[in-house]
């Protein structure tokens, strides 16, 4: 049985200063903000009020199957499609985030998402940008393509992540259903960002095999979202084939943007206890954790922090040397990458 933490441990970890990475704003709004916007949208809400709402999303976390967990998306993207609510949901995400301590967040969505309800894939981004500068936390989006469509989806997002890139849209990630859907059917959207010096996050190496990260690597992403299957590569089985593919990974630099409650939701980990964070962290990887969906997952930054605290075996150095490396490999201008670690820096100079 997991220990508990002591108040004053778990009183560290809140004040911990957080570096935000990975978060859906369409999987992050809040119960309250979900019912409303379902309302005035006409739309049937499965619960009455916020708090069964919340109850709601906590059961389809925890019902074991990916199916139940990814059915609260289609509430939220389309209680989310219009300029006005977009604007409204990343506002009130990056407030969210740096109430709970977060001193730099990045957020991502697939835009192209709202434009079959009528929301033209411009006026998507323009607005969530809108909403994002009105949060004094320094914040960046990210533009995700969903992997099971054509190549001409992604290199279409592409444009788009550039024609925006001086507004704040700061990388691409290609996202979505992972097994049979590589990479490298996404080449050209690649070889784009690549050309044009684009910052790319890439989810892989969690619905499907380890090798899908080096794939995503080789391609030019500097990030992969999950990447847990990694951790088949440190079993006392796996080969020589598999050892120098971890050792091709750890050489590119590459860092992990890990999701450890998320991935216990969609099975990609049997529980927190069980999850690769420390194995991977202890094998010299570059990662760090963050929320993936605070709403789908009813998880945030500090009680992802205080779960791995409790019930994986690491410890406050280990959470704030991983946020260092997040702010090492943001995607923010420097700055902002700067002011996060030099905050992270005054934290442990004031613990010890």
């Amino acid at each position: 049985m997991a220990a508990s933490l002591s108040p004053a441990l778990a009183q560290h970890l809140q004040a911990l200063p957080k570096v935000l990475l990975h978060e859906h704003l369409d999987g992050g709004l809040r119960p309250a903000t979900l019912l409303e916007l379902l309302r005035a949208r006409g739309l049937a809400a499965p619960a009455p009020d916020a708090a069964a709402l919340a109850a709601w999303f906590d059961a389809r976390a925890h019902a074991g199957s990916l199916a139940e967990y990814l059915r609260g998306f289609a509430l939220t993207v389309a209680a989310m499609a219009s300029p006005a609510a977009l604007a409204r949901v990343a506002f009130e995400a990056a407030e969210d985030a740096r109430l709970d301590g977060c001193v730099l967040a990045e957020f991502r969505i697939a835009p192209l998402l709202f434009e079959p309800m009528g929301v033209p894939p411009e006026a998507a981004v323009e607005a969530l940008l809108a909403g994002l500068r009105q949060s004094p936390l320094p914040s960046g989006l990210i533009l995700c393509a969903m992997r099971e469509q054509p190549s001409a989806h992604s290199e279409r997002v592409m444009r788009l992540a550039l024609r925006y890139r001086a507004e704040g849209v700061i990388g691409f990630d290609l996202a979505g259903a992972e097994r049979g859907h590589p990479p490298s059917r996404h080449a050209a959207a690649f070889a784009m960002a690549r050309e044009a010096g684009l910052p790319i996050t890439c989810h892989a190496g969690e619905a499907d095999a380890a090798e899908r990260v080096l794939e995503a690597a080789r391609l030019g992403a500097r990030r992969i979202g999950h990447g847990v299957r990694l951790a088949d590569a440190l079993d006392a089985e796996a080969g020589s084939a598999a050892r120098a593919m971890l050792d091709e990974v750890r050489a590119s630099g590459v860092h992990l943007e890990l999701c450890p409650t998320s991935n216990v939701h969609t099975g990609a980990a049997a529980s927190l206890a069980a999850h690769p964070i420390r194995r991977l962290w202890q094998a010299g990887l570059s990662l760090s954790f963050h929320t993936d969906n605070r709403l789908i997952s009813m998880v945030s930054m500090s009680g992802e922090a205080m779960g791995l605290v409790r019930d994986n075996g690491l410890g406050l150095r280990d959470l704030a040397a991983m946020g260092l490396q997040a702010a090492e490999h943001s995607f923010l201008p420097a700055p902002a990458r700067l002011q996060a670690q030099a905050a992270l820096q005054a934290w442990q100079d004031r613990t010890g």
